[in-house]
């Protein structure tokens, strides 16, 4: 099995999410940032908010919100932009040390500070999920490298189908993995593209959350066409690192680029 199980996150069986208290220590201590650092910023400009306008202190406090949502979660993100915007209330808009505002120019600029706050913390914090990480791993390296030869040297798309289930149960540690093409039937967990799942409508963290109930669909696709979907049948427990996530949907779009150029998989 490749190096990646050594990475895999062990969190609670059976699809229950999580609680702060069982998210990993980077996100707990950015949780806890994004309550206290707006509040020791925004009390560091108390000296000068006679002199500081109201707007330069705003952003000050939003780059404050964009450092904690670069290091943490969106939700340790949102809990910095709100704390931004209540101690930039209470401490720097009259009348002070209150959670009153008389000047409608400052209630616009601590609305605008909670709006821009929770959009930016939200980019921020995708832009680190998103990140797309220099595959450095070997065994990574491997499977990509194997996937790519056997798209461009298979006479059956089949072939490409298989090798793939068997790189992806190993993989991401599954205890089944089956192909289906045709028709989307029933609205199972999606493993998407920046390696998060979505359940219905609701976003999922598998790194804090450990995997949904269930299946998860991976989809394949060609040219911007759905083309067929890997069902993952996820092991008690065991949760890939983000990496070997991204991977499994590369080698998913090796796969529809194979069904693409060979015609449909029967059977």
């Amino acid at each position: 099995m490749s190096t990646v199980t050594g990475t895999w996150k062990r969190h609670r069986t059976g699809g229950t999410r999580a609680t702060p208290w069982t998210w990993p220590l980077r996100d707990r201590l950015a949780l806890a940032a994004g309550l206290a650092a707006p509040f020791l910023v925004a009390l560091a400009l108390v000296p000068f908010r006679t002199s500081l306008s109201h707007t330069n202190a705003a952003l000050v406090l939003v780059v404050v919100v964009v450092a904690v949502a670069s290091l943490g979660s969106r939700t340790a993100g949102v809990v910095a932009a709100l704390s931004a915007a209540a101690w930039f209330d209470f401490f720097l808009t009259r009348p002070y040390e209150t959670f009153v505002i008389n000047a409608s120019a400052d209630i616009e600029t601590a609305v605008l500070l909670l709006i821009v706050g929770v959009i930016v913390s939200q980019l921020a914090a995708r832009a680190r999920r998103l990140e797309i990480m220099t595959v450095t791993d070997a065994a990574h390296l491997a499977r990509i490298h194997r996937t790519a030869d056997l798209v461009q040297s298979a006479n059956s798309a089949d072939t490409v189908v298989d090798h793939v289930r068997g790189e992806l149960t190993e993989l991401l540690g599954l205890r089944a993995c089956r192909f289906e093409y045709g028709t989307l039937l029933g609205r199972p967990p999606r493993l998407e593209k920046d390696g998060t799942v979505t359940v219905g409508r609701r976003s999922w963290n598998p790194d804090t959350d450990g995997w949904p109930e269930g299946e998860i669909e991976l989809r394949a696709y060609g040219n911007g066409h759905y083309l067929g979907r890997f069902m993952l049948t996820p092991s008690p427990g065991a949760v890939p690192a983000l990496q070997a996530r991204l991977v499994a949907v590369t080698l998913a779009d090796q796969t529809g680029a194979a069904l693409d150029t060979s015609g449909p998989v029967r059977g």
